[in-house]
């Protein structure tokens, strides 16, 4: 085993995820929805203590696994969530009560992504998280950073595509759509980003005030 690969394993299995995920995970698999592996929900937590988050969107759902780590870094947070599927969303609610999250603290929101975020109070949230409709990921990236508050993140998981963005045969639509995203983002002055390899990779995008 290459020194990579032991770090890589030893990293995944120092993590513990609550027994509230762990559940919300079961959910997801059962659904078919492939929930964020918990090095990247780790990390969801950590970046949303970090700014201190309020208020956060999400654009997929799943059946909540990503949201429950992100009301865990911010326990003060209102999130809201958009998911075009509404067994999803049902799976989510059960989750999020499972887990006793007040129903004040999560507002669930039934529609496509491309409809529902046009309507939403640009710079009114912490962190917008994307994570659906990989076709479409630039064209949410740049809603979310309307959306986000100057100092705000947009994060982007399962960015690296399985291995495919970082293959260069590899030029299938999704894969040349991520690729382009890391690329171009690490080039604006708009935002400060990062890319990590955890888990699926997640991109991190601060938006840069003015």
């Amino acid at each position: 085993m290459s020194e990579h690969d032991a770090n890589a394993r030893f990293a995944r299995e120092t993590i513990v995820e609550p027994a509230s995920i762990s559940r919300a995970r079961t959910h997801a698999l059962e659904l078919g929805a492939t929930p964020i592996s918990p090095g990247v929900g780790a990390q969801y937590a950590v970046l949303a203590a970090a700014v201190n988050a309020r208020s956060i969107i999400e654009i997929g759902t799943g059946a909540g696994v990503s949201g429950l780590w992100l009301l865990r870094g911010a326990p003060n947070a209102v999130l809201t969530t958009i998911d075009n599927e509404p067994e999803h969303l049902a799976a989510a609610r059960q989750s999020f009560a499972e887990a006793k999250i007040p129903a004040a603290r999560a507002r669930f929101i039934t529609g496509r992504a491309a409809d529902v975020l046009p309507r939403m109070n640009e710079g009114s949230y912490d962190i917008v998280l994307i994570d659906a409709d990989a076709e479409n990921v630039i064209e949410y990236v740049e809603h979310g950073l309307r959306l986000v508050r100057p100092g705000g993140l947009v994060l982007v998981p399962r960015v690296l595509a399985g291995g495919r963005v970082a293959d260069p045969v590899q030029r299938d639509a999704i894969t040349s759509a991520y690729r382009s995203l890391v690329q171009e983002t690490q080039e604006s002055s708009a935002v400060l980003a990062a890319l990590s390899t955890t888990g699926e990779g997640l991109l991190q995008l601060a938006r840069v005030a003015g």
